[in-house]
C-alpha cells in the first residue's frame, strides 16, 4: 500500500491532539519566527515516509513548507539531509515528535524489510508482512514494508479468508466449510489455509484453497511438502522464522515468506531535526 495524505490526515490529527494537549507549555516565552530545520539521518539505513513532514506540518501550521532530499526507499549514511523544512519555530517544534517518530519507525520497518530480502537472496520467494502491527499505526507499517522493497499480506480481516490454528478447532470438515466460504465471499475472495500437519495440508489441497500457509515446519519440511500441492495453489511460510534462519528457506519452491518481525519488533531508524541557529 501507499501512503496518501488525504488517508493518513485523521491519523495524524490524533496523534498531533495526544501528544499537544492544551499546548506546548515549553514553547510559550519563544518568538514564533519562521525557521528552517534539517531532517538527518544519524544512521545508515532505507528513508520512508517523506509524505508524513508536510501532511504533520501543515496541520499544525499553514505556513509550512517540505522539501525532500532523499526519495522513499532510497539507502542513506549517516549524516545525510533527508529533507529541509520552513516553518514558524513554535509550529515547527509542536510537530517534530510526531513526525520524527513516524519516519523512524517506517525506516526501521523499511530497512528491516530490506534485510530480509538480502539475506533471503532468492527472487522467487516474496517477503510479506503479517497483522502484527501496533493498532493505529497498520497503514505505516505496511506502507514501509513495500517502501523495503517487501509485499502486503491481507490489511485486514475483511480483506482474505485465513483458516488458522483456532479455526481448525471449531471446523468439522474442511471441504464443506470452503464451499460455504465461497457461496459468501464471492470468487473475488483469496481463501487460504494454514496448515501445521500433513493431514491437514491434504485437505486443504483437497478443498482446492487458493493458499496454502506452512506454519511452524523446518525448511526440510517445507520442501517436502511443497511437492504435495498442485502448481496452481500459492504457498506461503511463515511462524518462527528469524533474520538468523531466514536463509534456510530460500529455494524451498514456496511462493512468500510472511514475517512478523517485520512490524511486532521494529527498531527505529536513528533521525533527528536539526533547527538551523541564527
Amino acid at each position: 500500500m501507499k501512503l496518501r495524505p488525504r488517508q493518513i490526515q485523521p491519523a495524524i490529527t490524533s496523534f498531533l491532539a495526544e501528544d499537544l494537549g492544551r499546548g506546548d507549555i515549553s514553547t510559550l516565552t519563544l518568538p514564533n519566527r519562521r525557521v528552517t530545520g534539517e531532517i538527518v539521518a544519524r544512521e545508515a539505513g532505507i528513508i520512508a515516509g517523506q509524505v508524513l513532514p508536510a501532511v504533520v506540518l501543515q496541520t499544525v501550521s499553514d505556513d509550512s513548507h517540505y522539501e525532500q532530499a532523499i526519495a522513499d526507499g532510497a539507502w542513506v549514511q549517516a549524516g545525510t539531509v533527508i529533507g529541509r523544512v520552513t516553518a514558524p519555530v513554535v509550529d515547527l517544534l509542536a510537530g517534530e515528535r510526531v513526525l520524527l517518530n513516524l519516519m523512524q519507525r517506517m525506516g526501521g520497518i523499511a530497512t528491516a524489510t530490506h534485510a530480509a530480502i538480502e539475506t533471503l537472496n532468492d527472487p522467487s520467494i516474496a517477503v510479506l508482512d503479517t497483522r502484527k502491527t501496533l493498532p493505529g499505526l497498520r497503514q505505516f507499517d505496511k506502507a514501509a514494508v513495500v517502501i523495503g522493497g517487501g509485499q502486503n499480506h491481507r490489511f485486514g480481516l475483511d480483506d482474505a479468508v485465513m483458516i488458522k490454528d483456532n479455526h481448525w478447532a471449531l471446523i468439522k470438515d474442511l471441504p464443506t466449510t470452503i464451499q460455504q466460504l465461497r457461496r459468501q465471499i464471492g470468487p473475488a475472495k483469496l481463501i487460504e489455509v494454514e496448515v501445521e500437519t500433513e493431514s491437514q495440508l491434504l485437505a486443504a489441497v483437497a478443498s482446492q484453497v487458493d493458499m496454502i500457509l506452512i506454519d511452524n515446519q523446518t525448511p526440510t519440511t517445507v520442501q517436502a511438502w511443497r511437492q504435495l500441492i498442485p502448481a496452481p495453489i500459492k504457498v506461503e511460510v511463515s511462524g518462527g522464522i528469524t533474520p538468523a534462519t531466514l536463509a534456510q528457506y530460500a529455494h524451498t519452491g514456496v511462493d512468500y515468506i510472511s514475517l512478523g518481525y517485520l512490524t511486532h519488533s521494529v527498531r527505529a531508524l536513528d533521525l533527528a531535526l536539526e533547527i538551523e541557529a541564527e
